[in-house]
């Protein structure tokens, strides 16, 4: 649980960093520490499940690498473009506080999961 556990740990410290900038209005940034929580999160059971993680972003695939439900998977297919329209300015995306919140709030579901998973 070693290594899973530096992973979940990250997990946690970047829900809470997108919980803080949804609040101050760094919608950017909340989008994009979404998708980092889900990431690692999935990654800490990969490593723990599979014992190795696979160097990918696609969160669908990590989900389903960890059998996650069809619930889950889904809550991924919602987060996983803010990987990508987050990083480069050139993909015009406009956000909104309502649709960065349910990212968010599609993250707190998807580590809630991960976190009832590991233990």
């Amino acid at each position: 649980m070693k290594e899973a556990s530096k992973w979940w740990k990250h997990s946690i410290t970047d829900l809470k960093t997108a919980e803080y900038n949804l609040k101050g209005g760094m919608l950017n940034a909340a989008a994009f520490y979404s998708q980092q929580a889900a990431e690692k999160a999935l990654k800490a059971l990969q490593i723990e499940k599979l014992d190795r993680f696979e160097r990918t972003h696609d969160l669908v695939y990590l989900a389903k690498s960890v059998e996650a439900p069809d619930t889950i998977v889904k809550l991924c297919e919602l987060i996983a473009p803010f990987y990508t329209v987050t990083r480069y300015p050139d993909v015009e995306v406009s956000f909104d506080e309502r649709k960065v919140s349910s990212v968010v709030e599609a993250t707190r579901e998807v580590v809630q999961w991960v976190e009832r998973t590991l233990k």
